[in-house]
């Protein structure tokens, strides 16, 4: 196995790697052509370890989930949406499932995070033609590519690059924002010169640091900021730790403490970000569009059915006709989930995160990791956190690109934690 990952140390999965791992790096460019490769390896990965897949205990727990999504589709409200939800999970559980085998190694784990840190590079400068030069492409992008670039951002204002809305590329620079910073990191503990690898993970950070700003996305804020405070702690930088913990401090006061305190902090902090915060930048906004409507709204449906939900993609209906107005989600996973499928299917998936997560916990407990291997453990878990928080006020299922790449990497994080803690006990 070489270190860079590009070798598997299964002969048999050494096809469906390298399949993968071309998938991974044209995805966010071109979809089609990503999704068809990553199917592909699905497809072969499955073929060579149905048994291992369908022996694995966490396949079980994803595999009565989607029983359960099934189920509540007989009882959904309104069965065709229900119907027309179940591919946004049916097929990505199955890419899970193959992943979780596919990948097992942290060389894997820091080959895969290189491939997205690289096609990242294109999607920022996409962004910043976008909304610096009026950049757009014709309509027949749609059709080639799968995207098209909207001058000036979707909405106007936001950086949305190759994606269809500014919260998309947010999600999708969180993970790619993470990724960079671990690999940059590594490459700082090493003491080594500055190398070529270096200079392009910099630029690579702030690239992606700077588009991810321009996003105008709260909750990718915080997570980048949290991110970095993550980070600090894991490598003992307690000076850095306390720089954000003042830079966030001081935001958070400009945006909602009372007028004379929030008046000194906003002498210096600009506006584009405290404005945000407190939505003073958008003051007439419709009620039936601020989230903790929406969020009100599941809840009800959830305490109205319990057990079953209302049924996959129901909630849009339902709120168009509670609110007279079109909404594509609830601005947040989690509840959506229990809306439409009912609380006990969202515990199970809560439940299934919560295992991949104390897995990859007990990874960085164990002492045959090397400081560089550890680091990019970590920087995969904060990866699956990132995930979690940013859909607790959004929902990154329904665009194609981020879901693949969502369920893609929970597969990566749990295939690498049950290969290394089952090698673990061996020592």
């Amino acid at each position: 196995m070489t270190k860079n990952g590009s070798q598997h140390p299964d002969s048999k999965l050494q096809l469906p790697w390298n399949v993968a791992q071309f998938g991974a790096l044209i995805l966010p460019l071109m979809p089609p052509l990503g999704v068809i490769s990553l199917s592909l390896a699905l497809l072969i990965t499955w073929a060579f370890k149905y048994k291992t897949i369908i022996n694995r205990p966490i396949n079980w727990g994803f595999g009565i989930f989607c029983s359960l999504l099934i189920i509540t589709t007989i009882f959904a409200q309104d069965k065709i949406p229900a119907l027309l939800g179940l591919p946004n999970f049916l097929p990505f559980v199955l890419l899970f499932s193959a992943f979780n085998i596919l990948i097992q190694t942290t060389a894997q784990l820091r080959r895969l995070a290189w491939i997205l840190v690289i096609t990242s590079i294109p999607v920022s400068v996409i962004g910043f033609g976008q909304m610096f030069l009026g950049l757009k492409t014709p309509e027949l992008f749609l059709n080639i590519f799968g995207w098209v670039v909207a001058s000036g951002g979707n909405p106007p204002g936001r950086m949305a690059s190759v994606f269809m809305y500014a919260n998309v590329l947010a999600g999708y620079l969180v993970i790619v924002f993470i990724l960079a910073c671990g690999l940059s990191l590594e490459k700082i503990t090493e003491n080594k010169k500055v190398e070529r690898e270096t200079l392009f993970l910099t630029v690579a950070v702030i690239l992606n640091f700077a588009a991810l700003i321009l996003t105008n996305s709260r909750n990718a804020w915080l997570i980048a900021i949290f991110a970095c405070v993550a980070y600090a702690f894991f490598l003992g930088w307690r000076l850095i730790v306390g720089f954000f913990a003042g830079v966030t401090a001081s935001v958070l006061l400009a945006a909602f403490a009372p007028a004379p305190v929030a008046g000194v902090f906003r002498s210096f902090v600009p506006a584009f970000f405290w404005a945000r915060l407190n939505d003073q930048m958008f003051p007439d906004r419709p009620v039936a569009l601020m989230r903790t409507t929406q969020w009100q709204f599941a809840w009800s449906m959830t305490q109205q059915r319990p057990l079953t939900g209302w049924g996959l993609r129901n909630f849009t209906p339902l709120y168009q006709q509670k609110m007279h107005i079109w909404l594509g989600h609830p601005h947040n996973f989690f509840l959506m989930l229990s809306a439409e499928t009912g609380l006990p299917n969202t515990l199970l998936f809560i439940g299934l995160i919560a295992w991949i997560l104390m897995a990859s916990l007990r990874m960085l407990r164990q002492s045959i990791y090397s400081e560089q291997d550890k680091l990019i453990l970590f920087s995969y878990f904060l990866v699956v956190i990132a995930w979690v928080i940013f859909n607790t006020v959004d929902v990154s299922l329904f665009d194609l690109r981020l879901n693949t790449l969502s369920w893609l990497l929970l597969g990566a994080v749990s295939g690498v934690s049950y290969h290394q803690n089952k090698q673990y006990q061996k020592f």
